[in-house]
């Protein structure tokens, strides 16, 4: 019988999912199913119910619904609940109905950060853009940094998430006032996704500087503006085939390789 998995979002139409799970069951020897599932806004709980009533042993979860994710769930994974995002993007179907939360993206970024671009978080001195969900959800991940800036649109949002943070010295700014340079750059903003330019200086992108756009599939300016100033540039494809492996292990006990279906994505 063939286990039956989804990636439940709004819209959801454009996702890669299906293509990457495909990809790691064929890999791995899985047989599996997978599919996209167009969730109504008002309605994530009742449609992850349903999945449930036909079977299917889990589903991946995206905009807008990982803060409802993490509400419906009877257990968390320790990340989960340390990432302090209250956010999942990884569900698990267990007996009685139960639903386990993981959350893979911290782990889905630094591995593609230091895997697959050779860049060691180690003693960096790190800026994160953006003070919302995305924000939150990486922060596990940059354990070894020796400092993390957040900066966002308003200083006390990023002093809201600034202050949760125990594990390294962190400090928050708005964008204006950025005002050195600084080792690895994330975007954690939609800005890309309107095209919209943010208000940051040229002086943040430091020598052998490595910009992270977390968006993926287009040019943001962020990335032009990174390119600009010589900073090596890349976007979260990456991340997302990392993310997803490592839902995949959570699902199967199997670890797929990522480096051929990232080139693969990327040459298509």
């Amino acid at each position: 019988m063939i286990d039956k998995y989804a990636v439940i979002g709004n819209p959801i139409v454009h996702s890669k999912s299906p293509q990457i799970h495909e990809a790691f069951a064929k890999q791995t020897n899985q047989d599996i199913s997978y599919k996209t599932v167009l969730a109504p806004l008002d309605d994530f709980e009742g449609t992850v119910r349903d999945l449930i009533i036909q079977g299917y042993k889990g589903a991946n979860v995206t905009v807008p619904f990982k803060f409802e994710a993490y509400k419906i769930c009877n257990s968390l994974s320790a990340r989960a609940v340390s990432s302090g995002s209250g956010a999942v993007n990884t569900l698990k179907f267990l007996n009685g109905g139960k639903v386990y939360g993981d959350n893979t993206d911290g782990v889905g970024l630094r591995n593609d950060i230091v895997q697959n671009l050779n860049f060691s978080i180690a003693n960096k001195h790190i800026l994160i853009l953006g003070a919302g969900g995305a924000a939150h959800g990486i922060l596990n991940s940059l354990l070894g940094a020796s400092s993390i800036m957040i900066a966002n649109r308003t200083h006390e949002r990023a002093l809201e998430l600034v202050m949760g943070i125990q594990d390294f010295e962190a400090r928050a700014s708005t964008f204006e006032l950025l005002d050195r340079p600084y080792d690895l750059i994330i975007n954690a903003t939609s800005a890309g996704l309107t095209d919209t330019a943010l208000p940051i200086p040229n002086i943040i992108f430091g020598e052998n500087c490595l910009a992270y756009e977390m968006m993926y599939g287009r040019e943001t300016p962020f990335m032009a503006q990174a390119r600009a100033n010589g900073a090596q540039v890349a976007d979260g494809l990456g991340m997302l085939v990392e993310q997803a492996a490592e839902a995949f292990y959570i699902w199967r006990g199997v670890r797929p390789q990522t480096a051929p279906v990232i080139a693969k994505l990327h040459n298509a």
